[in-house]
Order: structure tokens, then sequence, then C-alpha cells
């Protein structure tokens, strides 16, 4: 799905080769940060299904996966002073298909005005009920000021479209470069999959 073009959409802006080139440098930052891990307990099976968890206090469906864990309830590790941690998005898929959900949730220190950059994180059930979920990876650097859009997980891939900024003289509010990428469940890891650039062949 494409986004409809406005004044705050990259797609609206002039695309140039070096955009792409600062996209792609930024990502293999990315890549180097965590591009590949394995959730705590997880059994390395592919195409786990995606299904609805059970609501809270009920009792699991026969054979239903275990809900993911709750996104507010994680301790980030994004420096946000005295600000709080917002929470922005969360998607649950079970990754490996173990039966149990993992959680990804996108994070941002609460400023209350202009754009903090997103962290996105890999959110897996604590070893001992009743304690705070497991951030098992970053898969998002805040480091690296980027926002993060249409997250969406399902089976074993968890896909997102990156907003970011060619150049320190890009106003804040008005990010200038665009990417899809995936994360795909692979050999009992998640593996980074950029997509092709908008408007390349």
């Amino acid at each position: 799905m494409q986004l409809p073009a406005s004044p705050a959409d990259p797609t609206a802006s002039r695309t140039r080769p070096f955009h792409w080139v600062t996209t792609a440098l930024a990502l293999a930052a990315i890549t180097a940060v965590a591009a590949l891990v394995e959730p705590s307990g997880a059994t390395a099976r592919p195409g786990g299904q995606d299904a609805a968890g059970p609501v809270d206090g009920a009792a699991p469906e026969p054979g239903a996966p275990v809900a993911g864990p709750d996104p507010e309830g994680a301790a980030y590790p994004l420096d946000c002073g005295p600000l709080d941690v917002l929470v922005t998005d969360s998607a649950q898929t079970d990754l490996d298909g173990d039966g149990r959900r993992e959680t990804l949730a996108v994070v941002r220190c609460d400023a209350g005005s202009g754009t903090p950059p997103n962290g996105m994180y890999l959110l897996t059930l604590p070893a001992t009920d009743g304690a705070p979920a497991t951030v098992a990876a970053t898969l998002v650097d805040p480091a690296e000021r980027m926002t993060v859009e249409r997250l969406e997980a399902e089976g074993g891939t968890v896909s997102v479209r990156l907003l970011g900024y060619s150049s320190d003289e890009v106003p804040r509010c008005c990010p200038d470069l665009v990417r899809d990428v995936d994360w795909l469940w692979e050999d009992g890891r998640l593996a980074l999959r950029p997509q092709p650039a908008p408007n390349s062949v």
C-alpha cells in the first residue's frame, strides 16, 4: 500500500540516488546492532501462526497461542530523562511457532511536541510469571533518528516503513527518506530484508 502524498510524506519529495545510499547505510547500522535474534524459549520452527491470544483472566482455548507480553510493562533501553516512554504502536505474532506469541513494540520519548525518533523492540515472555517483559532485541535503534510507521506482524514476518532524514538541514517535521523493510524468521532467527527503494527499477 502506498501512502498518499502530503507535505510530510517523503514519497512526495524529489528522490535522488544519494538519499537511498544514506538509507542503506542507516539500515546497515541497524543490521549490525540486532538484525539476528532468537527469542528466549524459541523452538526455531518456521511459519508460526498469527492468532488472537486469550483475553486477560480467561482460560486459553485448547491449542490457542499464549498471548505476548504487554508492551506497556517493559523496561526499554531508551533514555528519556524526565520524560515518560510512550508506546506508539505494537503487534503480536508467534514468530517461531512454539505456541507463545512475541510482541513488537514501537516506542519514543513522550516529548509532547516535535517528532522524537522511534525505537522498535522485540519483547518475549519473562521466565518468571509476573515479571516484566524481556527486551530480546533492538530492531530499530533510536540513535538512527528514524520514525517507524505501518508496523505489521504475521507469522514469521515483521514489516515496517521507516522514515528518515538525508541531512541535518531537513526539518524534523518532514522526513525526506522512506524505506519499507521486513524481518523474516529464518533458521531460528530474525533476518533483516530491506525492500526496493520507492521509484527504483
